[in-house]
């Protein structure tokens, strides 16, 4: 099952994205499930000294991790660096953001292999991104992943105001956001290095692809290169304890668009053992 190249198509760019199961949203595990991965289809002629310079870099991430919800550094030098960045979300104790990011180290060589010149990985809690020196970069607003939900027309006009007061609250320059209206749970966060301006920027267009790209739908996430926001509705109402996305309202369909290069869409079926290409 391979992938249709287009003019535009980079090999840099390909991101291959995996689900993990859905959960309950009350699950202390929850933080820790997987939501994509992107990896770099392009490999190191240098095994040894590259995964070398990426065990140092993992080093250091998860040295700071339980101090910080943000780090941004590199590893090696000249040609040979390896620059890479956590973020965890912004409700996370210390503890839990260690360990969050501690997993994604574990992850990274079975997800990406041993040798991928860049990755992304994104749990529910943090996300950790690495990259070799002069990898292409994305625009802060390339849209990485996007899912949503079934519809419901019935709730349009309270979404509507809960992605008001997000926008509103993002904008505060605390980078990290949640609220709820009328039973619309709703939660931004904008990479850790981001100015408050940038960030309000980012998120605004991060909700604008929500509405536009999920419709009426009653939950959804949109994880754009240097924010996301994720919504649902719950008709019941939302618990003391909030849940950490939409991931529980999630429907089966989702779609990707990766570095502007080319879109794939597929269908899950809910055991996730099938894709369909479209």
């Amino acid at each position: 099952m391979g992938f249709s190249k287009s003019p535009l198509f980079s090999p840099f760019l390909v991101l291959l994205i995996v689900f993990s199961s859905l959960i309950s949203p009350n699950s202390a595990a929850d933080i820790f499930s997987l939501v994509y991965k992107g990896c770099a289809n392009h490999t190191t002629s240098d095994l040894s000294s590259f995964q070398s310079t990426l065990t140092a870099l993992f080093n250091a991430l998860l040295s700071q991790s339980s101090a910080s919800r943000f780090l941004k550094t590199s590893s090696g030098s000249g040609q040979n660096a390896i620059s890479g960045l956590f973020q965890c979300r912004g409700d996370l104790t210390n503890a839990d953001c260690s360990t969050c990011v501690s997993r994604i180290t574990q992850m990274a060589p079975s997800l990406c292999g041993s040798g991928a010149i860049a990755g992304r990985i994104q749990l529910a809690g943090c996300y950790l991104h690495y990259e070799v020196a002069g990898f292409p970069q994305l625009s802060g607003t390339e849209l990485q992943f996007k899912t949503c939900s079934k519809s419901d027309a019935s709730f349009e006009e309270k979404r509507g105001t809960a992605f008001s007061q997000l926008e509103t609250g993002i904008a505060g320059g605390s980078g990290f956001y949640a609220t709820t209206y009328a039973s619309v749970y709703v939660i931004a966060q904008c990479q850790g290095d981001l100015s408050v301006g940038d960030c309000g920027e980012c998120v605004k267009e991060a909700v604008q692809r929500a509405e536009v790209e999920c419709g009426k739908a009653i939950a959804g996430q949109v994880y754009l290169n240097r924010c996301y926001m994720s919504y649902s509705y719950y008709s019941n109402g939302v618990s003391g304890d909030s849940p950490s996305g939409s991931r529980q309202q999630m429907g089966k369909t989702a779609a990707i668009v990766v570095g502007g290069a080319f879109a794939l869409f597929f269908v899950i079926t809910e055991r996730m053992d099938t894709w369909v290409l479209q």
